[in-house]
């Protein structure tokens, strides 16, 4: 990922037809969406983008679909471990680069159960990394199927590889991710943080960007913060955005990724609020929070274009 300026990494969605299908015109109009909101690149096939839910040749299917419409923009890096044998997952991780990635992305959780140890884990990602030869990688601390958090030393050790050059980070912990970033200082690496509670200072840390699920309702604000968060003329406006994010984070995970579907077509791009995930429905209620956040964003813009 670039490394000349902080960049915002949409966690993307995927469209759905009503039927269930993969909507594939839409899911060129989101792409394109993120494009013009300025991302520096894409995380496809992600949680965000119901991974679990998707066939195999879906994914890929998906990922090269991202990978032509974004035509070198910008990189794409994808999810390119699920569950198998360690064989069949550094299989898939070839098929994911072959697709036009710019790194892999390893799911945490799927490299070891959670009873298993840090030494376990370790030796794999090691193994994985042997079998994948040539093929740059990365970590997305995944909430599922359980969180497996990285430590500062054995990411120095996995980054000082070479191989690995992207990090999606979930700790919730600032402190964490000052000791990741000490860590691997001086390195072809990026960490990319998706708690917006802690993101201003994330940045202000040495993190390379932002990749949060409120980028699926708002990409061109989280492009902004990422653009202006050490702005000594615009640091009121800063913390404006950063309390936006953090007052408004209840609504944005209340039966995710439904609601920002649902957000998105509040602001007239043409998208199914269908899921194959089963997260809840898109209740009055809900509905209405979402309503309230637009026109609360819809404030926010015109207080921000009046301060630029």
């Amino acid at each position: 990922m670039e490394k000349s300026r902080k960049g915002f990494i949409p966690v993307m969605l995927t469209p759905f037809q009503s039927d269930g299908q993969v909507d594939y015109p839409a899911l060129t109009r989101l792409t394109e969406l993120y494009l013009k909101a300025g991302a520096a690149g894409l995380f496809a096939n992600c949680l965000s983008s119901e991974m679990f839910e998707l066939s195999a040749e879906e994914r890929l299917q998906t990922i090269r679909h991202v990978v032509d419409v974004v035509d070198g923009a910008v990189p794409v890096v994808a999810t390119g471990t699920f569950a198998g044998s360690l064989v069949e997952q550094a299989d898939f991780v070839k098929k994911v680069y072959e697709a036009g990635t710019e790194a892999v992305i390893a799911i945490t959780g799927l490299l070891a159960t959670q009873q298993e140890s840090d030494a376990v884990f370790n030796e794999r990602v090691m193994r994985l990394l042997d079998w994948t030869a040539g093929i740059p990688m990365g970590f997305y601390e995944c909430p599922e199927p359980y969180k497996r958090l990285l430590s500062a030393e054995q990411l120095r050790q996995f980054v000082g590889t070479g191989r690995v050059i992207y990090h999606k980070d979930t700790c919730l912990d600032i402190n964490q991710i000052r000791e990741k970033l000490a860590a691997v200082e001086g390195h072809n690496f990026g960490l990319y943080d998706a708690y917006m509670v802690h993101a201003v200072e994330s940045l202000k840390a040495g993190a390379a960007g932002l990749s949060c699920i409120q980028g699926n309702f708002f990409p061109e604000l989280i492009v902004w913060l990422c653009n202006n968060y050490d702005n000594p003329y615009l640091t009121t406006e800063v913390a404006e955005v950063q309390r936006f994010f953090v007052r408004n984070m209840g609504v944005m995970h209340n039966v995710y990724p439904i609601v920002a579907k649902y957000s998105l077509k509040q602001r007239g791009i043409d998208i199914s609020t269908f899921t194959r995930r089963k997260v809840g429905t898109l209740s009055s209620s809900v509905r209405k929070g979402v309503e309230t956040l637009c026109l609360d964003y819809s404030n926010l813009r015109k207080e921000l274009e009046w301060a630029a």
